[in-house]
């Protein structure tokens, strides 16, 4: 493929390197003496130089030759120099950030590029809100590369989303420079089901020589997976065991291990590594989803790394897993993902390959970031009145809204003092919930939450078109006292509320009616912390530091409120996504996410 990312393409500037690498012309920049991590060869060589013009590597070796009286000369005094780091399946969204606010987050951690689906604005605005994205990025040198949505809506049939994306607008985008494939598939059931829509978008791709990246949540790796990969499907970030991560690069696919704020998966996948039985060239590292204040106190990739290591992972394998693996996935390792002449000059300085403590990092051979400063501006973005006004209930939202009926699966009244309900069960640092059959008690006609077993009420009202729908059911896990609601709700992001009393829920939902969406904590009728996104319902247009520093307040209160799971807004966002074992609720109702059927709240007695 033509890659678009780099500052001067290969063919214009060929005989610009082949003169400085012969010391016949001068280099822009070198830099000398450093440790290079070479993910080629899985070598670290000591004492090497790299010579850099029109923001490619001219030279590597002992660059003398290529100083001249105007080149930058880097002194590397020993550190570790190292490819840029890609993240191979990323949602800028969920940082609850624009792009561009993003790129000053994630390009000081050593993050030069993103392989990115923006498939949850894509969900309430459409493509349109993909080009507002792609605009903002361009005002950085991160190179956001877009993988389109497939999934808008992510489960049809089962949600409402404010979009809906065919496989005609897949091709069209296919001609876009940022796009460089297909974000995640998750319909894998209509893919095996041979379904027109899913297969007519692998097909748009595939015919554009573009990547197809995938979603398969299941633990089923026989008939299945097969069929899966052999849609076309090359890659896929939904391993949740070892043996997932084997079964997919036995079979040819990359398999992506997931390390972000709230799923926490690489304590189960290393195991796949660790071992040393398995070649890990089809093996990446990927964030998925991480929040603004992760990415300000812990880091991006390189905090992936660290906890790579940690598990027990070899250095450069991690090195590999971010830089060169990421790069041949999505075919394009020809130009990224290493330090060898004539590919783009984007590396990394460490003092550390423990800690992968970033010291600089260099885009197109600029010094873009140091000492954990992006040296790039970005002002404020001004975005177009349709992306910040999004909130379409077409209901008003009392405390009487919440009263869940007790009413079996016929519509007749239940008359004992209990009834038994499916509940939607989180597990901390997982994407994966539990269906459980509990009794909660019924009095005056109602549905009551039992905060002696952590059951909690859940609401989920569609807020894109006005048309009043709602679906309700019980939620556990979360072992708070209050209510939460959230605009960030997986993947069509209607208005999810979750809480343990009635009043409190309705303060909560009004609260993002009001602000044109985010998320907000509410206990005893106080608003505890409240983030607001009024783009989309998803992101803010508050700078970096004010909305990690709003997010971190907002998990204090929900630690104050009796939650210890990690990032919880984000579990709790997944609340909605269907396309996720086992049970979901969206505006339609709970949905089996294993047998893809709607299911009533009461069951019968066990």
């Amino acid at each position: 493929m033509i890659n678009t990312f780099c500052k001067t393409p290969l063919w214009e500037c060929s005989r610009t390197l082949i003169a400085v690498a012969q010391g016949q012309q001068p280099a822009e920049t070198v830099i000398r003496d450093a440790r290079l991590v070479n993910v080629n060869t899985r070598e670290v060589l000591d004492h090497m130089d790299v010579a850099v013009s029109c923001g490619r590597i001219a030279y590597v070796g002992d660059a003398e030759h290529c100083i001249g009286p105007d080149t930058k000369v880097i002194d590397a005094a020993g550190r570790y120099l190292a490819p840029g780091f890609l993240d191979g399946h990323i949602h800028v969204e969920s940082s609850m950030m624009g792009a561009a606010q993003y790129a000053r987050a994630v390009v000081p951690h050593g993050t030069v590029g993103i392989y990115w689906d923006p498939h949850e604005v894509a969900n309430v605005v459409g493509l349109d809100g993909v080009k507002v994205m792609v605009e903002d990025a361009r005002r950085t040198p991160l190179k956001a590369m877009v993988t389109t949505p497939s999934c808008v809506p992510a489960v049809p049939g089962f949600e409402d989303t404010g979009a809906a994306i065919s496989p005609d607008d897949v091709e069209e985008t296919m001609s876009w420079d940022a796009v460089v494939g297909l974000g995640e598939m998750m319909n894998f059931p209509g893919v095996l089901a041979g379904a027109e829509h899913p297969l007519g978008e692998i097909a748009a791709t595939l015919r554009a020589d573009e990547c197809v990246t995938g979603h398969y949540s299941i633990p089923e790796t026989d008939r299945g997976l097969n069929a899966y990969v052999a849609s076309g499907v090359r890659c896929d970030h939904e391993s949740t065991r070892a043996e997932d991560v084997l079964a997919k690069v036995r079979l040819g696919q990359y398999a992506q291990l997931r390390e972000g704020s709230a799923w926490r998966d690489l304590a189960h996948l290393a195991p796949a590594i660790t071992s040393g039985a398995i070649d890990t060239r089809y093996m990446n590292l990927i964030s998925d989803d991480t929040h603004p204040n992760t990415l300000v106190e812990n880091g991006h990739l390189d905090h992936i790394l660290r906890r790579a290591v940690q598990e027990g992972v070899d250095p450069v394998i991690a090195l590999q897993m971010v830089t060169i693996n990421t790069a041949t996935c999505f075919h394009m390792d020809h130009e990224l993902g290493s330090i060898a002449p004539g590919k783009c000059a984007d590396m990394v300085l460490m003092r550390s390959l423990v800690d992968f403590d970033v010291q600089m990092t260099l885009i197109d051979g600029d010094v873009v970031a140091e000492d954990g400063r992006a040296l790039f501006e970005v002002k404020g973005t001004s975005y177009p009145e349709w992306i910040l006004n999004t909130m379409h209930l077409g209901r008003e939202i009392t405390p009487e809204t919440f009263r869940i009926p007790a009413i079996d699966s016929g519509g007749e009244p239940l008359t004992g003092p209990t009834a038994l309900v499916r509940v939607v069960e989180a597990i901390p640092g997982r994407v994966s919930n539990i269906e459980r059959h509990m009794a909660v008690p019924v009095a005056n006609g109602q549905l009551l939450c039992d905060t002696g077993q952590d059951v909690l009420k859940a609401f989920v009202f569609e807020r894109h078109h006005e048309t009043g729908t709602f679906g309700y059911g019980f939620t556990s896990g979360y072992g708070i006292h209050g209510a939460l609601a959230q605009t960030v709700a997986h993947d069509a992001h209607n208005l999810l509320v979750v809480g343990d009393n009635d009043e409190d829920m309705a303060i909560a939902a009004n609260a993002l009616v009001n602000c044109g969406g985010g998320a907000v904590a509410v206990q005893d009728g106080r608003v505890l912390g409240l983030v607001e996104l009024p783009v989309a319902g998803l992101m803010s247009t508050k700078p970096l530091e004010e909305v990690a520093s709003e997010v971190a307040g907002l998990e204090r209160a929900w630690t104050d409120m009796g939650c210890s799971m990690p990032s919880p807004f984000m579990t709790m966002g997944l609340t909605s996504l269907a396309c996720l074992p086992d049970l979901r609720l969206t505006n339609r109702g709970l949905v089996d996410c294993n047998a893809f059927k709607f299911v009533p709240l009461v069951v019968d007695e066990e």
